[in-house]
């Protein structure tokens, strides 16, 4: 089962290509995505306004670190999906809570790479992930 990169090692990468290149670095990261068993995908999982269908699913291990299964039926969304979970993936839930996810995304500066339409859920995908997040951290 492939690695998920870390996030900076993504903005790294990401920041050397341009283009068609980043555009194919999205989809590679897609691939990176543990499986998401079809069972989960269920419309309380689905993640709305977004353009494809992206669910995401949060498990909590024992220590509290928050990991995340999440897919996608397009594969450029996909690998948005794994850039925004990069970023807060196996991370403890309050720390997840406090995270700047659409900060830290800026430097990829996915409106301008990309069309609205494949960047319009993303607030929706954030806003689910730290609700989440906020959720488990006070249990």
């Amino acid at each position: 089962m492939p690695v998920m990169r870390s996030f900076d090692d993504i903005r790294e990468e990401y920041e050397f290509l341009d283009g068609d290149e980043r555009y194919r670095l999205l989809i590679e990261l897609g691939r990176e995505l543990d499986p998401m068993p079809d069972a989960l995908k269920t419309d309380a999982t689905k993640v709305r306004g977004c353009s494809a269908s992206v669910w995401v699913y949060p498990t909590r291990a024992d220590d509290g670190t928050l990991h995340f299964l999440a897919d996608s039926n397009a594969a450029i969304t996909k690998g948005i999906v794994t850039l925004v979970l990069s970023a807060v993936q196996d991370k403890p839930a309050q720390e997840v809570a406090r995270t700047d996810i659409a900060a830290r995304l800026e430097p990829f500066d996915l409106k301008n790479q990309l069309s609205s339409n494949r960047t319009q859920g993303v607030p929706n995908m954030i806003s689910l992930i730290r609700t989440t997040a906020a959720r488990y951290a006070t249990d």
